[in-house]
């Protein structure tokens, strides 16, 4: 085989372990919003110091997850164009 189809096709595996890594962590990312509306109406309810705190962090937690989401997306967007490239000069 040769170099750039060798290449092609190591591209393309770490295309499809990206996009199951974005899978995992939009599934995380759900789970984390849910925790985060909770803490957020427990907050608004009782007005806890305690339950405020807890809201920031679950807040926190959202964006985290959220910015690893577009760096994912970012990333595979790049090894797509790659992809594409190399198929171009095939």
């Amino acid at each position: 085989m040769r170099r750039r189809e060798r290449k092609l096709f190591k591209i393309s595996d770490e295309i499809a372990a990206l996009l199951e890594a974005e899978r995992l962590a939009e599934e995380e990312l759900i789970f984390h919003q849910h925790l985060d509306d909770d803490a957020k109406r427990d907050a608004a309810v009782s007005g806890n110091p305690l339950d405020r705190a807890d809201a920031r962090e679950t807040s926190a937690d959202v964006a985290r997850f959220e910015g690893h989401i577009r760096n994912l997306r970012t990333e595979r967007a790049q090894l797509e164009a790659k992809r594409d490239r190399l198929l171009d000069r095939l």
